[in-house]
């Protein structure tokens, strides 16, 4: 088995064993497929910025991994540090170099809110596992996601207007925002402006939606 084979057990046997995710399948398909869109986005990076490839496969398939050993009513903000912690004895049994172990667990780690609870520097291979994981989570389908979890269906006509309001701005904030390479910040800007058109176009149907317009 390849080094991003060994990652890919791993993961599916980390996430086979969550307490949680056997409670609820939905979430645990969710975050595999998540973790391998991640993957195929890190692969395109790393191709096209010509970074570590393989590293970063790996990195992006297993930033998430800490979710496997979180509970819902823990602090998922932390599962990038938790992350980095799980991966580190498995990646330490690959044949990777020290440097590219430290590199993948501090990328992992500074995923979610740009923090590490050890050492590291936010190289463009650092950032670009966290650029892979908001690449799919800017894109179409997390749009979908976010409605349902949010329960955008069940709201007020005012508040479904406060709600896509708040999108809009948001994707105009998050925009403004640094990565880690061109490449990510190209894609992230184009799902971001496909977000907010989409998030524009809903708001617009709101118009019709209580009368009949002249």
């Amino acid at each position: 088995m390849t080094n991003i084979q060994k990652a890919e057990a791993f993961l599916k046997e980390a996430f086979a064993g969550c307490a949680y995710f056997r409670e609820d399948p939905a979430a645990g398909e969710y975050r595999l497929q998540h973790s391998w869109r991640a993957a195929n986005v890190a692969r395109e990076i790393a191709r096209r910025e010509k970074l570590d490839e393989e590293g970063l496969i790996i990195g992006a398939l297993l930033h998430d991994v800490g979710y496997s050993v979180l509970g819902p009513n823990d602090d998922w903000g932390e599962h990038g540090r938790v992350s980095a912690h799980l991966a580190r004895p498995f990646l330490e049994r690959l044949h990777l170099t020290a440097g590219q172990v430290e590199e993948i667990c501090y990328g992992i780690a500074i995923h979610v809110d740009g923090k590490a609870d050890f050492e590291g520097e936010k190289t463009p291979f650092a950032l670009s596992i966290g650029d892979a994981d908001d690449v799919d989570r800017f894109d179409a389908y997390r749009i979908y996601e976010t409605m349902v979890f949010e329960d955008f269906r069940s709201l007020k006509i005012n508040e479904k207007r406060r709600w896509l309001e708040e999108k809009i701005q948001w994707t105009l904030r998050r925009a403004a925002k640094r990565y880690g390479t061109q490449t990510a910040g190209e894609m992230i800007a184009e799902r971001l402006l496909y977000q907010r058109q989409y998030y524009e176009r809903v708001l617009k149907q709101m118009e019709y939606s209580e009368s009949l317009r002249d």
